[in-house]
């Protein structure tokens, strides 16, 4: 593919954003960027929370990772079933009955002050660096496929990048960003849509040939019954259910949208949609995986040391034709812009209502600071990608999930237990609890890898119980 034409379909997408952006952000004031004033029907939130979900990460990570763990990952996602039950039917409920913008007010009126910040400060922590690694993703494709070649640096392709989701997003918020992800979903979609024929093509398939080609391969493997396995059925179920939980129900990002329906009744129809939709797209990525190995065995093709390349190495490299090339680069602007933009909106969401109580204020007052706290996240963002393109050295999917089984514990702890005891605590001691628990898990991570090779994707359940238990030591305790 042409740097001309990578560079027009990338002008042409950025269009179509701004273009949207123009028309859903007409008259928009704080209320819009924060909640869309509730008004987004249920199916367009749905969708749009496809794009966000899967991200690049998913795009280019499960594919990739099928070589090392075939289909297990998909045991993670089953276990996703229970989590957004969970969501639907006892965290929804909640947040529309508190009426709340951002979702950690609930720690505020359940514990108290240091409980409120240490929460929405985890969030922050937790989802700049998620964010930051699903955009690394995209912004890395751009740089082969359209910087590089015309001796544009890294870090100035990252600047335009984030300058560009700013551009989009600095009006109307979660009330463009609704319209936007269902545009990237559709774009998300098609792309995985048409690789995967194109692939079948390649190696003379149809769909029905391709099934039965995946099937018969190593790559299909999906449940592991050995608990000693690092993706034990058990374990990888049980952290399908809390990834799920953590990284939906108590994440401010995707509850953003999920509050900006008219009802509980729509929210929990949006909830329940968007599992099964994305229960079915993440099978079709793990069959895309094993069709990229299986025909980078056929052609001869050397598998890079970073799985996560070896997609975008044949999607680019001309193997699948032209289509192939750009759909992948529209593929995976959709998946990682959808996650990041909306990040960006719910990053400067919940630093202004969490810390900076912006509501007390003026409209005026209110824009301009949220207008700053929004570029802030943006320039935190480059700070962090910038980090993280000179540290990083392993499978991106593994890395976010594994950091998420560290920041996203101590939420999980203080939401259970809030929502499972009616205790309360002494809350200037919540901000120690929820440092300590992050570090015993890592210690006892650690010590068990050659015991039964760790927790895995399970340390996140680990985590958030032992952030309840020392919640637990610090109740207030009933005078007799």
């Amino acid at each position: 593919m042409s740097v001309q034409l990578a560079g027009g379909i990338l002008a042409i997408y950025f269009g179509l954003l701004l273009v949207i952006s123009y028309i859903t952000s007409r008259g928009a004031d704080t209320n819009d960027f924060f909640t869309a004033n509730r008004q987004s029907p249920w199916w367009l939130v749905a969708f749009g929370m496809i794009g966000t979900s899967i991200s690049g990460l998913t795009f280019i990570s499960v594919p990739g990772a099928v070589g090392k763990t075939y289909f297990t990952y998909y045991q993670v996602i089953l276990g996703h079933s229970l989590g957004y039950l969970t969501i639907a039917l006892v965290l929804m409920p909640l947040y529309y009955r508190l009426n709340l913008i951002s979702i950690y007010g609930y720690l505020e009126k359940r514990f108290g002050f240091w409980a409120y910040k240490t929460g929405s400060a985890f969030f922050l922590l937790s989802r700049t660096i998620g964010s930051a690694a699903r955009l690394y993703l995209a912004v890395n494709v751009l740089q082969i496929a359209i910087f590089e070649p015309i001796g544009v640096p890294f870090f100035l392709t990252v600047f335009i990048s984030i300058a560009l989701i700013w551009l989009y997003t600095h009006r109307g918020g979660v009330k463009t960003i609704i319209w936007t992800d269902t545009l990237q979903t559709l774009f998300l979609l098609v792309a995985l849509f048409i690789t995967i024929v194109l692939v079948g093509q390649q190696m003379n398939m149809g769909i029905g040939d391709m099934i039965q080609t995946i099937q018969k391969s190593e790559y299909s493997h999906m449940f592991e019954w050995d608990w000693k396995h690092p993706h034990f059925f058990g374990k990888d179920f049980l952290a399908g259910v809390f990834i799920a939980i953590v990284m939906t129900g108590l994440d401010q990002d995707l509850m953003q949208k999920n509050l900006t329906c008219k009802s509980i009744g729509e929210a929990q129809k949006n909830m329940f949609w968007f599992y099964w939709v994305l229960l079915f797209i993440n099978l079709l990525f793990l069959a895309l995986g094993a069709l990229l190995y299986i025909y980078a065995q056929a052609n001869q093709i050397a598998i890079p040391a970073k799985t996560d390349e070896l997609y975008p190495l044949l999607a680019l490299g001309g193997n699948f034709g032209t289509l192939a090339a750009v759909t992948f680069l529209l593929g995976i602007i959709a998946a990682s812009y959808a996650s990041s933009d909306s990040a960006l909106t719910a990053l400067t969401t919940s630093f202004c209502i969490d810390f900076l109580r912006i509501e007390k204020f003026q409209e005026v007052k209110r824009n301009k600071i949220k207008h700053w706290v929004h570029i802030g996240f943006s320039v935190l963002f480059f700070i962090v990608i910038g980090l993280f393109h000179i540290f990083n050295n392993q499978e991106l999917i593994g890395a976010v999930f594994n950091l998420a089984g560290y920041t996203y514990g101590p939420l999980l702890g203080l939401f259970a237990f809030g929502l499972f005891t009616n205790t309360a605590i002494k809350d200037r001691y919540v901000p120690l609890v929820c440092v300590a628990s992050p570090i015993i898990t890592f210690i006892l991570e650690t010590q068990s890898q050659a015991l039964f090779g760790g927790f895995g994707f399970a340390k996140l359940i680990l985590n958030g119980s032992i952030c309840y238990l020392l919640l637990w030591s610090i109740r207030v305790k009933a005078k007799i």
